[in-house]
């Protein structure tokens, strides 16, 4: 009878092991699923504002308050533009003085709990930029879409579509520059964005379903006299913009892809988020399990960071147009190492300007000069 009750409460003790386990695995992979637009992900801290003065302010001393570049500031209900650290200024031991270009919404003040956010411009294109533009509804297969059109004279238009952690806000940031170089823009919101349909179990698929919006924005643009597309994405966005290229019915139209901090590897992407939130290591295979059991996305990848599904027609499925790749070493959510391996696989096709000292799908603001050099040589051919 001992051996009995005893082995009863083994099998009962491995099966609530066994239960916590899958629940700790799911709660895990919600750091990747469940990231809501235009809130920080995990990798990137929290800093207090210690001191504003004009045209400055000191925040907690950290490797991301270091970076170089220009960024926004975001806090609960404000949000501000910082510009580099200013090497003249006295820094203490405790914090770091930065330009404050600008607060563009609510109000900053000591004690603030803030953070870098690659999303320079709050609004739309036209508070924010004063460029004239439209609201317009993009037909899509679980409803309307959202998107702004900014107009240009060319008849190859630029589709921009955000990735992990921003709004379309973030496409902002390169829209004078598309605008000055007289492209059309065509701002996405997809599923899961405000204003957008809900996916149908409510949570991210890291661009392995969003990019059949992308899809239905192509279609919008060629409908609305769009002879070819760039499709510029950043983080999954740019995933989705692979994908696009490799499976639209429309892809003949696309003349060139601009990759930002692409997620090649979803399964590393929500192993990095769910680290950061100090999810053990031993954990980390069972969040991957479970992100695949709640979506359905395929568990290995190839070499190229496609999925292994596709790996066997990767490298011919790769859109012969040409495709740029900003990216760099210090991104903690998609490896730059994927990049490389992208670029060595297919050189007379993938072009790779790498970017030092910047986060995840912020390449531009590290360096926007730079960036946007390299963004206009390549799409001068294209116009």
């Amino acid at each position: 009878m001992r051996t009995v009750t005893a082995t009863a409460a083994a099998v009962t003790a491995a099966l609530a092991a066994g239960a916590a386990s899958v629940v700790a695995g799911r709660l895990a992979s919600d750091a990747a699923l469940k990231a809501p637009p235009g809130r920080p992900l995990p990798t990137e801290p929290r800093l207090t504002v210690h001191a504003t003065a004009a045209g400055r302010i000191a925040v907690t001393r950290d490797l991301a308050a270091l970076r170089p570049g220009t960024y926004g500031l975001g806090g609960s209900g404000s949000h501000a533009v910082v510009g580099p650290v200013l090497g003249t200024e006295s820094h203490s031991a405790d914090t770091v003085v930065r330009r404050l270009e600008r607060v563009t919404h609510g109000t900053v003040k000591p004690g603030d709990k803030v953070w870098l956010t690659p999303n320079l411009y709050v609004g739309n294109p036209g508070s924010a930029l004063g460029l004239d533009h439209a609201d317009v509804d993009v037909p899509g297969e679980l409803g309307a879409l959202p998107a702004w059109f900014v107009p240009g004279v060319r008849d190859t238009w630029v589709i921009a579509v955000h990735g992990l952690g921003t709004t379309r806000e973030h496409t902002m940031n390169v829209m004078e520059f598309l605008h000055r170089n007289r492209f059309p823009v065509l701002a996405l919101a997809y599923r899961g964005d405000l204003g957008a349909p809900r996916s149908p179990d409510g949570l991210n698929h890291l661009g392995e379903t969003e990019w059949h919006d992308l899809d239905a924005a192509i279609r919008y643009a060629v409908a609305d006299g769009a002879r070819r597309v760039v499709l510029h994405g950043w983080s999954t966005g740019a995933t989705m913009a692979l994908r696009a290229a490799a499976h639209s019915g429309l892809r003949d139209r696309i003349a060139g892809l601009v990759l930002d901090s692409p997620v090649l590897s979803w399964e590393t992407t929500l192993r990095a988020l769910a680290a950061a939130r100090r999810t053990p290591g031993a954990l980390l295979p069972l969040a991957v399990r479970a992100a695949q059991g709640r979506t359905g996305m395929p568990a290995v990848q190839g070499r190229t960071g496609m999925p292994a599904a596709d790996s066997a027609g990767a490298a011919a499925d790769l859109p012969l147009a040409p495709t740029l790749v900003f990216h760099g070493p210090d991104d903690r959510v998609a490896p730059w190492d994927h990049s490389r391996r992208l670029a060595a696989a297919h050189p007379h096709r993938v072009a790779l300007h790498t970017v030092r000292d910047a986060p995840h799908a912020a390449m531009w603001n590290a360096d926007p000069k730079s960036y946007e050099e390299a963004l206009r040589r390549f799409l001068t051919p294209l116009m």
